[in-house]
This record gives structure tokens, sequence and C-alpha cells, in this order.
């Protein structure tokens, strides 16, 4: 399914002052040439270099379509997304249908989302232990913390970041969302991405999701049918999978490895 249908830029229709073009974000060279993109495909692919706005593009877009946030504050709390806000407010998204269920999220999110989980879980434990002789207090402490596990699992941050990465998308994810995911790969061995990438096409054909995501991995780059559009050389064009700087250059470095490494 494909709820976001359409994204385009345009400055001097939004609320607020306008923007100043001669500043960030505008002046990422992929995002000062961004006219419009429409989505075809219900799995869509941002792929570049550190810098080249694949991210920085996705934030946009998630603040625009006023998703929540996987984890943490809202997104108009979120300081760290203030230098993109001004692209936000210039987008315009086109939607058909309109969705109000997904997330975004970013990989480094979770990590801190796994370590507060871990904190939370060891507070009740905390707190069920100063009260144990109140049987309210202790009884509340252990239905807040069994939610917590039932939900979660039993530890998220004493599993592995693949595999708590995919318990939390398993346990996060609905039918009929809409999900922006900013380079999942930090939590994902090569294995663990193949069992991202299987989620994700469950999710899909059985859910009717639709996916926006920002990577580098080679690997979540060849789910079957997604569109690519990689951001480097300063534009945004849709590539194909073979032709992609990222995959070619893994070709060539697993084919010969030895002419990589000696300059080194």
């Amino acid at each position: 399914m494909i709820y976001l249908r359409h994204i385009s830029f345009s400055p001097r229709s939004g609320p607020g002052p306008e923007p100043d073009l001669e500043a960030y974000p505008f002046t990422v060279p992929s995002l000062g040439g961004f006219d419009e993109m429409e989505i075809t495909t219900p799995v869509t692919f941002f792929v570049g270099e550190n810098g080249s706005g694949k991210s920085t593009l996705l934030e946009a877009v998630a603040l625009a379509a006023r998703l929540p946030p996987a984890t943490g504050a809202p997104l108009e709390h979120d300081e760290t997304l203030d230098p993109v806000r001004p692209l936000a407010r210039a987008l315009r998204l086109g939607w058909r249908p309109r969705t109000h269920y997904g997330f975004f999220l970013r990989a480094e999110d979770f990590f801190n989302f796994a370590r507060e989980t871990r904190r939370r879980a060891e507070s009740m434990d905390e707190m069920a232990e100063r009260f144990k002789d109140d049987p309210r207090v202790r009884g509340y402490m252990f239905a807040q913390k069994q939610a917590l596990t039932s939900r979660y699992g039993e530890d998220l941050h004493a599993m592995s970041h693949g595999e708590s990465f995919l318990k939390f998308f398993q346990t996060r994810c609905v039918p009929g969302g809409l999900y922006l995911i900013d380079e999942p790969e930090a939590a994902l061995s090569p294995q663990r991405q193949l069992a991202f990438l299987s989620l994700m096409k469950a999710l899909v054909e059985e859910g009717a999701a639709q996916f926006i995501v920002a990577t580098h991995s080679p690997l979540l780059l060849a789910y079957p049918g997604a569109r690519l559009l990689c951001f480097d050389d300063g534009r945004l064009v849709e590539t194909a999978y073979d032709d992609l700087p990222h995959v070619q250059l893994t070709r060539n470095f697993l084919a010969n490895p030895e002419r990589f490494l000696r300059g080194l």
C-alpha cells in the first residue's frame, strides 16, 4: 500500500517566515535542487554518502507528516530536529489515502530507548522492594513491569542490538502504517539485516505498510521491487541497484580485498 504518494518543495506557501534558501539545510546540494518526488512503490530507499541529504530529507518528511517518534519525546519537541524544521515547513505532502499509523525511527534513538527501558525496569524493582510491605504499591509496580516485559521482552538492553531492534520493531509496527527509518543497519548484523528485510516484506504484503528508509546497506537496498533514490553528486536520482556506488564498491571489495587493502 502507498499512503504518502507525493512530496513537493514549496518554500513560499507554508506558515511562518519565508525560509532562507542560502542557509542549511537548503545549501545541501541534493536538497537545493529538490523540486518534487513521486512515490510509486511501498518501499522506497534513500541512499547516499554521509552529508548527502538523505537523512535530512527523511527527518523533514517525518516532521511534515507529523509522525510520532518510535521512541522519546514528540518530534515537535526534539531539539535535534531544529535544523531541518525550515525544510519541513516548505514541504507539501500528497496522501491517498491518509494514514495516521506509523512512526519515525533513528537507530541511535533506539539505543537510548533500550537503555531507558532497562532503567525503568530497575526502578520498578527498587520501588517494589522499598515498599514490599505495602501490597498496593508492590502490586502496582509488578503490574507495570509485567506490561513492559510483555511488550518488549525481558530486557531489550540485555539482548544483542540486532535482537532487541527486531523485537522492538515487531512489537511496535501495526498494519496500515507509514514507517520512516533512518539507517537501521547501525543496529543490525548482516544476518539480522536479512531478518529485517523479511519482516518488512511481511508487513508490506500482509499488513499494507509503507516504508521509506535511509540506508548505506547493500543488503537492505536489495529489497525486491523497491525504488532506490540516490543523493550523491548533488542530485536526487532514481538509480538501479547494480548502478549504486555502495553496491559497486562492496562487490569490488569482496572480489579483490587485497587490492583495496594494499595501500593501508
